[in-house]
């Protein structure tokens, strides 16, 4: 019978099972930081963005944010001033009782409410009021004919005309308003319906002796 002969194994080494203890990386903080400040842009006007505290810029950025933030305060204020204007000319040329706008609405409803019209231009449901033919193709409103002026009293005067159009004719209005220089409403001079083969159908019909500053006494335009 043979004997199997085993050997020792080798001994470990100690350096194998020991492990190495962590050193702190301070050299590769040291550099990222150097990396980061290297790598800060300076502040302008056009470059602010603010991610920078106030304490954080030096006396030539602090003159650059100051101007950028004057600058938008002057736009922002001009954005509002532009945009109170805006709602103030949509005021007063269309939901203001004294607009043109709102004179043509309300002529316009007077004719549809006159049975004399309606039994000339046909349903009020079906009249349609419209403005002035334009040459322009890109025009898709017809403008309203409109004229404001004032007399010698200092009086505005507002003159407008208008075609409307019904299923069985269509004609043109006439409207001549006066504003008294001691109010701010408009009053009727003249509300008119004019159609081709038909009378003239007067609506409103107000003779003011006195405008243009005359006045007429036995015939006789006194000024």
């Amino acid at each position: 019978m043979s004997l199997i002969h085993l050997r020792p194994a080798p001994p470990l080494r100690r350096g194998l099972l020991l492990s190495q203890p962590l050193l702190p990386r301070t050299s590769t903080n040291t550099y990222a930081t150097h990396s980061s400040a290297s790598r800060r842009r300076n502040v302008t006007v056009l470059s602010d963005d603010g991610r920078y505290t106030w304490g954080e810029l030096s006396g030539k950025e602090k003159v650059a944010r100051a101007t950028q933030q004057s600058f938008n305060f002057v736009v922002v204020l001009a954005g509002a001033v532009l945009t109170g204007g805006v709602f103030t000319l949509l005021y007063t040329e269309v939901f203001s009782p004294n607009s043109r706008t709102w004179q043509f609405e309300k002529a316009v409803e007077r004719i549809k409410n006159d049975a004399r019209c309606t039994n000339i231009l046909g349903d009020r449901r079906e009249i349609k009021a419209y403005g002035e033919n334009t040459w322009s193709r890109w025009a898709r409103n017809r403008p309203i004919a409109t004229k404001v002026e004032k007399d010698r009293q200092g009086r505005e005067h507002l003159k407008m005309n208008f075609h409307v159009a019904g299923p069985r004719n269509e004609g043109v209005v006439f409207v001549h308003m006066v504003k008294p220089s001691d109010t701010n409403e408009w009053e009727y001079r003249l509300l008119a319906l004019e159609v081709k083969g038909y009378s003239r159908v007067v609506l409103e019909e107000r003779h003011d002796p006195k405008v243009g500053g005359e006045v007429k006494i036995f015939g006789i335009r006194w000024k």
